[in-house]
């Protein structure tokens, strides 16, 4: 065994290890829910009938020269030129529109079958880059319109995003495809809820959706505990960006500013872009609202066993220190690494079944145990924080499926759920005064909502 393994903790006794027992919308940034596009249509224009005949009574000698070197002159009676106009040729590129929406079973070459669209196109289409990148894997909900002449494709618009769409366009007997960027209306809106039950009932209530709830539980996930915290009666409120394409919202953007009370508590971030592009939360001073470290390494689930030194194991039936936290979840619930770190231990550990262990900054360690499988690295590797590490099982010495989850300081455990975590760096102090510009019109439009009475605490707070 290599030094590095026989350094590790010993973070429990051996014990036998028993074997572990819609449709797709376009839209959905990112905290990164797919997101949802919508065809690009136009007008819709009917096909222009042909002229009646118009005749003039003009003299043959002021007959315009283009006309007459391009139509047959004709005369009446009197000798007096009547001149006939041609039919307009029918504007080609207009055709008939079309919107057609993926079934689930579709396929493009049955969808052209079934609106009776030429498959000669389509394999035409098919054989350009963009367009076999693009259109190769469809899903059910998807829409694709076209124009076209009596089935023959005069143009096809697929949206890959809010922002980008595909467009293909004949060009004679061939097709020219490219990438079009959509242009999008922000505005900014504001909401706010009290929860009484869930925190995704109240978003609903509220008219927002789960993906920015969701977001706005990653902002201030390193200073409240999303599974155990909260309570009835905490409250949010949000500025966030609206998104609009030509008169019709598509979704939520970024959220701008956010404040979250929980149990009386108030917290505040304002987003922040730096001129380098890098994009964060910060408090109201310009600290980071991020830490090193989350409070907890999964999503929404609860606690079914707590940091407790003189826990009675349900299993051995004697008392033993329970030296960490377990997180009841369905089994194959991802767990992501609380912090940024290097993997020391990879496999299993006596009673903890699948276990991973992290070495990070500081002579901190973390470790994830009773998992049905890991992520995809191997020990040694380099992960970020909030990279997906394993999955949730009941490896090891576990009554069900459950996370464990441990936090140790210079090899001594600490309560993952009080103990005081490291913060991240401020904000730069050159970035400062257009920082606070920012902040101050948002505190504004937040404070303009209903009060909260609340007290505001320092969001560092442990």
């Amino acid at each position: 065994m290599s030094n590095q393994r026989r350094n590790i903790p010993d973070y429990k006794p051996m014990g036998k290890a028993r074997r572990p027992a819609s449709r797709v919308p376009w839209f959905a940034a990112g905290v990164g829910i797919p997101l949802l596009a919508f065809a690009l249509i136009g007008p819709r224009q009917e096909t222009a009938p042909e002229p009646e005949q118009v005749i003039t009574d003009l003299p043959a000698d002021e007959a315009p020269a283009e006309q007459a070197t391009s139509s047959p002159t004709l005369t009446d009676s009197a000798g007096t030129a009547i001149l006939a106009a041609e039919p307009a040729a029918p504007e080609y590129k207009d055709g008939t529109e079309l919107v057609m929406t993926i079934r689930r079973g579709d396929s493009l070459d049955r969808l052209f079958a079934r609106n009776d669209l030429s498959r000669a196109d389509l394999a035409a289409i098919m054989q350009t880059e963009l367009g076999r990148k693009h259109l190769r894997l469809v899903r059910p909900g998807d829409e694709i319109a076209v124009r076209h002449d009596s089935g023959q494709i005069l143009s096809l618009i697929r949206d890959l995003n809010m922002t980008q769409a595909l467009q293909i366009l004949r060009e004679g007997d061939n097709f020219e495809t490219q990438l079009v960027d959509r242009e999008l209306e922000r505005r900014t809106a504001g909401a706010s809820g009290e929860i009484s039950s869930s925190l995704f009932l109240a978003a609903a209530d509220a008219g927002i959706s789960d993906r920015t709830i969701m977001n706005l539980a990653g902002i201030f996930a390193w200073d409240v505990d999303f599974v155990l915290d909260i309570r009835a009666g905490d409250q949010f409120q949000i500025i966030y960006d609206e998104l609009w394409r030509d008169g019709e919202r598509l979704g939520d953007g970024e959220i701008l500013a956010a404040e979250f009370i929980n149990q009386g508590e108030s917290f505040r971030a304002i987003r922040y872009e730096d001129p380098q592009g890098r994009v964060d939360y910060y408090t109201p001073d310009g600290r980071s609202v991020r830490k090193a470290f989350v409070r907890a390494p999964l999503s929404f689930s609860r606690i079914s066993s707590n940091f407790n030194p003189k826990r009675r194991h349900p299993k051995l039936n004697t008392i033993r220190a329970h030296k960490g936290v377990d997180y009841a979840a369905p089994t194959g619930t991802p767990v992501k690494a609380a912090g940024d770190g290097k993997v020391i231990h990879r496999g299993v550990k006596g009673g903890y079944g699948k276990t991973v262990i992290l070495q990070h900054g500081g002579n901190i360690t973390t470790l994830y145990a009773h998992m049905s499988r890991y992520g995809k690295f191997r020990s040694g590797a380099r992960v970020r924080q909030g990279q997906i590490i394993g999955y949730v099982g009941s490896t090891g010495l576990a009554t069900g499926p459950h996370l464990h989850y441990e936090y140790r300081t210079n090899g001594v455990h600490r309560n993952p759920r009080t103990v005081k975590l490291p913060d991240a760096d401020p904000i730069n102090p050159e970035y400062l005064p257009e920082f606070r510009a920012i902040a101050s019109d948002l505190l504004e439009q937040l404070e303009a909502r209903p009060a909260l009475a609340v007290a505001q605490v320092d969001v560092n707070k442990n």
